[in-house]
């Protein structure tokens, strides 16, 4: 271990890259984005994420915040990609099949400080809300 650095315990010291998938209020909700199969985006990305070998994960939350952005994803990253300066991406606007392709080939390559962003998922960027930004510098 390099002389300053924290040893890591457990699940945290191989955490996989992590899509976080908002399903609270406007987030898959039909009502806001109709047309769009959002069952069907979250069983696809489940189902690349079983496929992957560990590579990623997914889970949901009930709300990320920032509702007029729907649908939310964060992408955490990795052990290794925090390490390697990584941090958590939000990405809004991802009701589109092509969203949910460039998301899942961002997450296959190790994400964040691992792998660069597709450009088009880039312009997709959003900030976190406030009170997400302030509990990151905790």
């Amino acid at each position: 271990m390099v002389p300053g650095q924290r040893a890591l315990i457990g699940a945290a010291g191989s955490r996989p890259c992590t899509l976080v998938v908002c399903r609270g209020c406007c987030c898959g909700d039909a009502r806001k984005h109709p047309g769009y199969d959002h069952a069907g985006q979250l069983d696809r990305l489940r189902t690349a994420a079983a496929a992957s070998g560990g590579a990623f994960q997914v889970r949901t939350t009930d709300c990320l915040g920032p509702c007029d952005q729907a649908n939310v994803i964060v992408v955490q990253p990795s052990t290794a990609g925090r390490r390697a300066g990584g941090r958590a991406t939000w990405v809004g606007f991802a009701t589109d099949d092509a969203s949910t392709a460039e998301l899942l080939t961002w997450a296959t390559a190790g994400g964040p400080g691992l792998a660069p962003p597709p450009p088009a998922l880039e312009l997709q960027f959003v900030s976190p809300p406030r009170a997400a930004r302030v509990r990151s510098r905790r």
